[in-house]
């Protein structure tokens, strides 16, 4: 099986990775986090590289690209720890174009690979624990449409999107929903989050919804699978960045007159790192690849994906600043801030407890040593 990049996904990282470089170093980022966690200009610039539309169809005025250009997109931002929730246009846009109608497809795809709408997941309350079917946000029927009343926690850049898709129970089922964060009835508050990006609250009071389908369990099942795939290829970008940064700092600092680098326990435990990156890094693409499968194969998949990734994140991340000694925890550096990151994606979706368990309850009746 041939796993090289084809020549426009080399392309398409090359572009993004001089935009991380050169647009988004570590002082525009410190500046954007005490701005709020959020920058609608830096959004515009990943508009103009057309980033987007990459998951929208070519005739919704999208790239029409797949997984695989999503995951190398997500690598290198994930190298910039950049704060503007790109992979929630990967999901919304994947949902809507996979389950929504003709209407809101004609009515959001395009304003989405334009850069002109924001449109998050807005699907966490208090009290699921990552549960996706549990959910409290009820939705009536009025007047020939759709108003929603309930709260949602914890919804990546809240307050700054433009839209939300947000999942409520609508005769008995979960049923997805568009929700404009103008309409009437949208209360926010939003705040700051470990990794300096920004998150919000979000409270619906009969507010006016645009129905997007009745298929809800499913739909937000494969919504939650791309943010997955989303945030094991993010994690890559910050671990294979957080091991080059720590490697050059063992280089560097001296020790009794000599590089740490030549102590041989720290190369060892170099040596795991790194093996816990690659490790990642080969799951990430298994996620990404699975992304198209059947239902019960993707989720199988993707809980797998998440496991292995939440180890390699801890491991990498707590090593990582253990290396580096007390620098290793301070504002002003950025290995902290690698750290805060991976913290925050090892939770996101679920964090390693909770996909062992999914990994546990999808296994096989075959499996085991006994079968």
């Amino acid at each position: 099986m041939d796993f090289d990049f084809s020549e426009d996904q080399e392309q398409l990282r090359d572009a993004v990775r001089k935009w991380v470089d050169k647009g988004y170093d570590f002082e525009r980022r410190r500046a954007i986090v005490k701005a709020g966690g959020f920058d609608r200009g830096a959004y515009g610039e990943l508009a103009e590289l057309g980033l987007p539309g990459l998951y929208v169809s070519e005739a919704d005025g999208g790239l029409g690209m797949g997984p695989v250009e999503g995951m190398v997109v997500m690598e290198e931002l994930g190298r910039g720890i950049v704060l503007e929730p790109f992979g929630q246009t990967l999901i919304t846009s994947g949902v809507i174009g996979a389950y929504g109608g003709a209407d809101v497809k004609t009515s959001w795809l395009p304003k989405i690979a334009a850069g002109e709408a924001l449109v998050v997941l807005a699907h966490q309350e208090r009290g699921a624990r990552y549960r996706l079917d549990a959910c409290k946000t009820a939705a009536t029927q009025a007047g020939g449409g759709w108003q929603l009343s309930g709260t949602k926690n914890v919804v990546p850049a809240g307050d700054q999107a433009d839209t939300f898709v947000v999942p409520a129970m609508a005769n008995g089922q979960l049923a997805l929903f568009m929700v404009e964060r103008g309409a009437s009835g949208v209360t926010s508050r939003g705040y700051g989050t470990q990794d300096g990006s920004r998150a919000a609250d979000i409270t619906l009071a009969q507010t006016p919804a645009t129905l997007i389908t009745t298929n809800g369990q499913a739909a937000l099942e494969h919504a939650v699978d791309i943010g997955i795939a989303c945030v094991c290829a993010e994690a890559v970008g910050v671990m294979d960045k957080t091991v080059a940064v720590t490697a050059e700092y063992l280089n560097t600092r001296k020790q009794f007159g000599v590089p740490i680098a030549s102590f041989q326990a720290l190369r060892h435990r170099m040596a795991d790192m790194k093996m816990q990156l690659e490790l990642a890094r080969s799951m990430s693409y298994y996620a990404s690849l699975k992304l198209n499968a059947s239902a019960d194969e993707r989720r199988r998949a993707l809980a797998r994906a998440k496991v292995q990734l939440g180890q390699s994140m801890r491991f990498v991340g707590q090593q990582a600043v253990q290396l580096h000694g007390g620098i290793g925890v301070t504002d002003e550096y950025i290995v902290s801030h690698y750290f805060k990151k991976l913290t925050q994606l090892e939770m996101t979706y679920g964090d390693t407890l909770h996909h062992l368990g999914e990994v546990s309850d999808r296994m096989e009746d075959t499996a085991g040593v006994f079968a």
